[in-house]
């Protein structure tokens, strides 16, 4: 029982330093790994704010082109209400 006593504790420091050493060498390549990251991620962002002037051009002509079928349906639905409207007057006078 007293070598249980005098043994036990070694075992735990020797496997507490294994456990310290696991935790620092995986702190460190997850600091290398998340630098990698970073660096992926600045490249994606730059190439993203390259095609934003793209982006920019297609979201103007698509607003212009909305704007423009907006009108044109409001146009047609304007003429129809006046036709409908001047024959349902032609009716009842």
């Amino acid at each position: 029982m007293e070598f249980l006593l005098d043994f036990l504790p070694i075992i735990i420091y020797f496997l507490l330093i294994i456990f310290l050493i696991i935790g620092i060498i995986l702190g460190i390549k997850f600091i290398i790994t998340l630098n990698k990251v970073e660096k992926v991620v600045e490249d994606v962002n730059e190439k993203v704010q390259t095609l934003n002037g793209f982006f920019h051009v297609i979201d103007y002509t698509t607003d212009k082109i909305a704007f423009a079928t907006d009108k044109m349906v409001e146009g047609v639905t304007s003429l129809f209400h006046k036709l409908l409207f001047k024959k349902r007057k032609k009716k009842g006078e």
